[in-house]
């Protein structure tokens, strides 16, 4: 297993960056033909919504969200939802909050959709800046309209079944998946308040045509907004290890059983398949005939490990730390 990356004692590695699927000009091969459809429907119903409601994961608050929304969305009533924020390390909320208004985004709602914390915080949100705004075509209309958008795997139907829950006391309305594409019918209109009247438009995820750097595919990855096998399960689990190792965050020694920490993701996961007895029977032909050795399993300790991360049972991570250090509104 050729290791990519180091984060104790040492910079990180470049060789990856050659080799990544989702870095530079390469990413435009995954831009798929339903996002790109699912863009232009959403632009021919604007007129149709009062306000877009933009859901975005916490732990890149400030990486891989798509330009195009705003060039093709226009000037409507903007809420940014910063979904999965127990997930997140938000020790430097006010920081990000303050980084997010220098680019022109005042509305920003931190939430975890999946326990309804700051969902109803939503609402009252939207009609505020719905009724400081222009309607235009809605001028006359009673009821509050909201498109729902954002990347892959965000929380964008967990944000609509939680406002249902907390506001009509009702089930699931949307199908809610751990991986990207599970929304793909665009356009659905679903009610989530009585009083106002309110409907959300959910839309499926779309990625932003290209990434602009190598370490924000990964971030993108590692979040699960893109399948995991486009990047590959031990990559991603390497770029885990040393940004844990980077952020000093060592919950993954405590939580496999480690000895310490380590850089070395061939160690770890070998250490990782074995605790959890994730090993595999490899015929070895030698001078003397077959031989059966057994042999840790790789890709199935790195999927438990992208798995564990993605639980939170590491601990919270602001993957976008970096992002925050070189902002001017980070200085102290």
């Amino acid at each position: 297993m050729r290791l990519a990356f180091r984060a104790l004692g040492g910079a990180a590695g470049v060789a990856w960056r050659e080799s990544f699927p989702l870095g530079g000009r390469d990413v435009a091969r995954w831009f798929p033909g339903h996002m790109a459809k699912g863009l232009k429907k959403m632009q021919s119903s604007l007129k149709l919504v009062d306000c877009i409601i933009e859901v975005h994961d916490a732990r890149i608050s400030f990486s891989g969200r798509n330009p195009l929304f705003q060039e093709t969305l226009g000037l409507k009533p903007h809420v940014l939802v910063l979904n999965k924020m127990d997930l997140a390390d938000l020790k430097e909320q006010q920081k990000i909050i303050q980084h997010l208004e220098g680019e022109g985004l005042k509305n920003v709602v931190f939430t975890n959709c999946l326990q309804d914390e700051n969902v109803k915080q939503i609402i009252p949100t939207v009609t505020g800046l719905v009724g400081s705004s222009c309607r235009y075509h809605r001028g006359e209309s009673l009821e509050y309209c909201a498109m729902v958008i954002g990347i892959p795997n965000v929380g964008k139907s967990s944000l609509i079944n939680a406002l249902r829950r907390q506001h009509l006391r009702k089930g699931k309305a949307t199908r809610v998946g751990g991986e990207p594409g599970i929304t793909r019918a665009v356009m659905s209109r679903i009610q989530v308040c009585e009083r106002p009247l309110m409907f959300l438009l959910d839309t499926p995820g779309v990625l932003a045509p290209r990434i602009e750097s190598v370490e924000m595919g990964l971030k993108l990855a590692l979040c699960g907004t893109v399948l995991d096998h486009l990047v590959g399960e031990e990559t991603l689990a390497d770029y885990l290890l040393y940004t844990l190792n980077r952020h000093q965050l060592f919950g993954y020694v405590r939580h496999y059983g480690l000895g310490g920490a380590c850089d070395d993701i061939a160690s770890v996961l070998k250490q990782v398949a074995v605790r959890l007895g994730k090993t595999q029977k490899v015929k070895v032909l030698t001078g003397t005939g077959d031989v059966n050795v057994i042999q840790p399993n790789y890709p199935a300790a790195a999927r438990d490990f992208l798995q564990t991360f993605r639980r939170g049972l590491l601990g919270p991570v602001m993957l976008d730390r970096d992002v925050l250090q070189r902002s001017p509104v980070a200085e102290p």
